[in-house]
């Protein structure tokens, strides 16, 4: 029987766990470098769909925490009672996108990624616009201290969007987990410590 070529053992593995796709190992590998979600914390995931980092993120912060999704694709895995999914285009993040997540937040997860075109440039433009979508509604729902972690398309912007970061954050990185795949030009910035 031919393989999917997407299929590897993360896949298989996110599976047995329970996990809708491989992106959650992702996240776990930020976690335990970082430490940007705790328990009880208040979390804001901009483009949930399809939900591996709800569910992640809702075990990490607990039931005394919340998790709230944001995306314009509807999340089929059944949610925890710690979750809650918000139907919105988080690149049109004005004020009807803050009004429904509420806030504040100590946390702020975008795992966004344009629907690919072929195009390099036009791809990672669009990963560009996502991402400075994700940190336009960082920079007005995180608490101070909070952490922010931000899926971009590595290009010529990339310097530019992690320097517009640096002044919100006492602390910028620049993280490819070893679950992202050999082909893929992602990667991602995440914001430690939130500037009041």
């Amino acid at each position: 029987m031919r393989r999917h070529r997407w299929h590897d053992t993360y896949t298989t593995r996110a599976r047995k766990e329970g996990f809708p796709a491989r992106s959650v190992y992702k996240l776990e590998e930020i976690q335990k470098t970082f430490r940007i979600l705790k328990r009880g914390d208040r979390v804001l995931d901009l483009g949930c769909s399809p939900g591996s980092w709800l569910l992640f993120a809702s075990r990490t912060v607990g039931d005394e925490g919340l998790v709230v999704g944001v995306d314009i694709t509807p999340v089929s895995v059944q949610l925890p009672s710690n979750v809650r999914w918000v139907a919105h285009d988080a690149l049109a993040w004005g004020a009807s996108l803050l009004e429904a997540v509420g806030g504040p937040f100590e946390a702020v997860l975008s795992d966004m990624a344009p629907s690919s075109t072929g195009s390099k440039f036009v791809d990672a433009h669009r990963s560009l616009e996502l991402s400075q979508s994700a940190l336009a509604v960082a920079s007005h729902v995180l608490t101070s201290g909070g952490a922010f972690v931000c899926k971009i398309f590595h290009g010529p912007d990339f310097k530019s969007f992690s320097d517009q970061a640096k002044p919100l954050f006492r602390r910028v990185a620049h993280v490819r987990p070893k679950s992202t795949r050999k082909a893929s030009k992602e990667i991602y910035v995440v914001g430690l410590g939130r500037k009041a």
